[in-house]
């Protein structure tokens, strides 16, 4: 069960944020009222929400997720992949320093997102990929296991993010598109299938009663559904133009 999330508002230097979508410019009024429904979702999931305000400086920061990773013991401050974004982490250590006491932190020459970062149980898959590098990767795998867990590294080959193609449901389900629907490290896992046209849905959060994806993937809210989940659709047109998905809007501990 998560207890706390941590959000942070876009600023309109959103429009000029980093993107490798072809999908135009974002409508920044059309994107406050998305974020918005957004946070009030995290609400509805039994959630309390702490909600930063909006960062000129960055205008990435809203993509909260990739600042740090979480456990229910300690944190683990990040060093994001995209020089623009490195200073982000200044802010969110602070603000975690409400709720964890125990740090650990990835070096230089690391790069790390935590959207690159999935949590299964006791394991965690962390994703190489054109943020996260092999130093990166490996000092966090040697945090993890030290603390008791297991951890392995993926090398991505499609995907932006490792959590752009896979998310964990509960009870020993994932959704799964791309490249990773037979991957044999998640083959021990029921799956629930995305196929090509709805790649985007893949990115879905299990936030405590509730999966939370993407409006307009009707195939994939069926499977979900059928799968005895409870769900809530958001729009997320503006955060997919900047490369951005449900899951990298809020850091859920």
């Amino acid at each position: 069960m998560f207890k706390n999330s941590i959000v942070k508002t876009p600023g309109k230097s959103y429009i000029n944020g980093l993107t490798t979508s072809n999908l135009g410019r974002p409508d920044y009024e059309k994107l406050l009222v998305q974020h918005a429904a957004y946070v009030e979702a995290l609400k509805q999931c039994d959630v309390e929400v702490t909600h930063l305000q909006a960062s000129e400086e960055f205008p990435d920061s809203t993509f909260v997720e990739d600042t740090a990773v979480l456990t229910s013991e300690f944190a683990v401050i990040t060093n994001p992949g995209a020089d623009s974004r490195i200073k982000e982490i200044v802010e969110i250590e602070q603000v975690l320093k409400d709720f964890y006491e125990d740090f650990y932190y990835i070096q230089s020459p690391g790069t790390l997102d935590g959207g690159d970062i999935l949590q299964i149980d006791n394991h965690f898959y962390i994703g190489i990929s054109a943020r996260t590098n092999e130093e990166g990767a490996r000092q966090l795998k040697e945090i993890l296991e030290s603390k008791g867990f297991d951890a392995t590294i993926i090398q991505l080959k499609e995907f932006f993010h490792l959590k752009t193609g896979i998310a964990y449901l509960g009870n020993n389900t994932i959704v799964v598109a791309g490249e990773f629907v037979d991957h044999p490290e998640f083959s021990g896992y029921d799956k629930i299938i995305v196929s090509k046209d709805n790649e985007y849905s893949a990115n879905c959060i299990r936030v405590n009663d509730y999966v939370i994806l993407p409006k307009g993937y009707d195939e994939t809210k069926q499977k979900i559904v059928e799968a005895g989940y409870q769900t809530i659709e958001l729009e997320m047109s503006e955060f997919q133009k900047q490369d951005g998905g449900l899951s990298c809007l809020s850091l859920r501990f």
